[in-house]
């Protein structure tokens, strides 16, 4: 059952796609977990373009890398989310900013999604992860007083924007793998609860667990993992220190930037912060995740060179197998 180690090349976009492709070859990585930004992947060439494809392919067989599932996160949170202004000009390519017109802009963005699981089928892989955008986002302190209808309105949106891609999903047999995530749709238990129930639980709309995500909110990632257990499409490995408990640092971040201690939490490399990983990795055995476990390495505060492989090195050490068959016979307790 042992699951292949990848990393995301999300945090790796301002390298070329080959010198990602060495490095983490170097270090031991069995895979990538590719993102459709920088040169990593292009998915309208992907699906267009054979020599492009093939180009990829023959990068990856060079320094002997798989791929399990490709991310598309920043052109998924486009397709829902209110308001569309400069961040996300600076997060998208022209091909879907084009005028900057909010409704083109979330059109567009659509259909990059769409493309994107075509794009996977040609490379042979079923699992895409991704942000969704949302609506309701700008809701999220209820204060000015937000209805329920005026919540009921962003699920809404979010079912009619998103079914059509998922259409796409269906017939291409890949799965889309939500990204639990502030500014998301789904971004805590019962938010994900709803979000589920939006669109149908249709089998294409699952979710990518990242626990980091969960902790600086004061959730259970284990537990997170039992009562979604169906659901848990992709798994992305990135830890969370918390800094709060001196009465300054609060868990919203305070508009502070990455790594400024006052905030009241940050993304440090794995197996430096509180997220529970033992728990976490039987929990993955016990509702028996197959799938990758993908280094998301983000770390303002050290080195990615050295993260990275110290991050790999501290994932292998816990992705351990249940016992087996045999093992549990040679115990069992007998008349």
């Amino acid at each position: 059952m042992t699951r292949p180690i990848t990393l995301f090349t999300g945090q790796w976009a301002d390298l070329p796609f080959e010198e990602v492709c060495r490095l983490a070859s170097g270090w031991g990585y069995d895979g990538l977990e590719i993102a459709c930004w920088g040169d990593h992947l292009d998915v309208w060439a992907a699906v267009e373009d054979d020599a492009y494809l093939a180009s990829k392919r023959e990068v990856l067989a060079k320094y002997d890398l798989k791929v399990w599932a490709i991310s598309n996160h920043l052109k998924g949170q486009a397709v829902c989310d209110d308001p569309i202004d400069e961040r996300h000009r600076e997060i998208l390519p022209s091909r879907i900013w084009g005028d900057g017109d909010a409704e083109g802009v979330r059109q567009r963005a659509a259909e990059e999604m769409k493309m994107t699981a075509r794009a996977a089928r040609r490379l042979g892989v079923d699992t895409v992860i991704g942000f969704t955008g949302s609506s309701i986002w700008k809701y999220v302190a209820m204060f000015p007083p937000a209805t329920q209808a005026m919540v009921d309105a962003g699920y809404d949106d979010f079912a009619a924007r998103w079914n059509p891609i998922l259409d796409v999903y269906d017939a291409e047999g890949v799965r889309f793998a939500h990204e639990v995530h502030p500014s998301e749709i789904a971004y805590d238990y019962w938010t994900t609860v709803r979000a589920l129930e939006a669109v149908g639980h249709r089998e294409a709309f699952g979710l990518n667990w990242d626990p980091s995500h969960f902790v600086w909110q004061d959730l259970d990632p284990v537990s997170f993992l039992w009562d979604f257990r169906d659901r848990i499409y992709h798994v992305d490995c990135k830890d969370t220190k918390l800094q709060v408990g001196n009465g300054r640092n609060g868990r919203l971040g305070s508009h502070l930037a990455w790594a400024d201690p006052r905030r009241g939490w940050d993304f440090v490399s794995t197996g430096h912060g509180d997220v529970p990983w033992e728990r976490c990795f039987r929990m993955l055995n016990t509702i028996g995740y197959t799938g990758p476990l993908s280094v998301e390495w983000e770390d303002a505060g050290m080195d990615r060179l050295r993260g990275a492989p110290e991050a790999l090195d501290f994932v292998r050490s816990l992705a351990f197998d249940p016992p087996d068959a045999a093992f549990d016979s040679a115990f069992a307790t007998t008349d």
